[in-house]
């Protein structure tokens, strides 16, 4: 078991991970929640951030099942071409055959919820991990970065499975873009982290507030942290406003995890810029938490979530002119 999978599961022992819904009025403290916990552990913080989404996602598709204090869950929907997970029914129980691939916590989750090709598209099935024909592959993660995550290939041989909402409920729903924005606040979280870090060598040292550089590399992540933040802060309560406007919902997310990934690039670049290699090759926390912010940054579809944002403005426009 990795440090991170043994952080997440005490932070849920201690409750830590029962946040309020978002929509549900108080999505401002589920956000600062996910923030803090990134601060403090990021690739932790992603695993607890999925076990979240997942109690939210239960609640919003009306579910049985729920996370419970003594389990871990795991939302494991990316759909690559391959390899592809088929789900089948038999007599009214679906089985579910075939890889999933990029699984965090693979090996480690108690349950998880999953995306699987039925028929025609693709539907979300929720899955007691402890049974026979469910298996981790492998692992093998290049990068140093998000490592902790254990994140890999689960296998499925006939694994039973229950369906979670209707066949395009899991996409549909305002929630899916509610979650995008929790990630963003983990980012977010992490970014954070790399500015505290900045913040209190600059404090302690008369040589770096001398220098004017390093000075303004500071005063450029501390204006992104509260520009960041209040975007943050109003989106939550938009989203309080209108919980079920899956629109606003969606344009909210592709805007507000473009903004972060863009503030959290600029806060690495500027990170080394002030402080030079020795954070890197000297400070464990800090080379930890770089290589891992610029791994799950990259959860973020970039260049296409952008032009789906301008699709979606001009389509606005056009009803505008009608």
């Amino acid at each position: 078991m990795t440090r991170a999978i043994d952080t997440a599961r005490e932070w849920i022992k201690q409750r830590r991970a029962e946040l309020p819904l978002p929509g549900s009025g108080d999505t401002q403290a589920r956000w600062h929640a996910l923030r803090q916990l990134a601060r403090e552990n990021l690739p932790a913080a992603r695993v607890v951030e999925a076990h979240t989404d997942a109690a939210a996602i239960c609640a919003e598709l009306s579910l049985n099942q729920a996370p419970e204090q003594d389990s871990l869950w795991a939302v494991w929907a990316a759909e690559p071409p391959s390899p592809v997970l088929h789900a089948t029914c038999h007599e009214g129980q679906w089985q579910l055959t075939g890889t999933k691939p990029w699984c965090s916590g693979a090996g480690h989750a108690t349950h998880a919820l999953v995306t699987a090709r039925a028929g025609q598209g693709s539907r979300l099935f929720a899955v007691d991990l402890n049974q026979t024909g469910v298996s981790a592959g492998e692992h093998h993660w290049a990068s140093a970065g998000m490592a902790d995550t254990a994140t890999g290939e689960m296998h499925f041989d006939d694994a039973l499975a229950t369906t979670a909402g209707t066949p395009t409920g899991y996409l549909e729903r305002p929630g899916f873009w509610h979650g995008g924005l929790g990630v963003a606040n983990c980012w977010w979280g992490g970014a954070q982290g790399l500015l505290s870090i900045l913040r209190s060598k600059v404090s302690a040292s008369a040589r770096l507030q001398q220098n004017p550089h390093t000075m303004a590399h500071l005063g450029a992540c501390l204006a992104w942290d509260a520009t960041i933040t209040g975007a943050l802060n109003s989106a939550a309560q938009d989203t309080d406003a209108a919980p079920t406007d899956t629109l606003a919902a969606r344009r909210r997310a592709f805007a507000l995890r473009s903004m972060v990934e863009r503030a959290c690039t600029d806060v690495i670049q500027r990170f080394g810029r002030a402080l030079g290699a020795h954070p890197f090759a000297r400070n464990d926390q800090a080379a930890n938490l770089v290589q891992d912010l610029q791994v799950y940054i990259r959860q973020s579809h970039a260049d296409s979530d952008d032009a789906e944002l301008a699709r979606l403005a001009l389509a606005d426009a056009e009803q505008g002119d009608s």
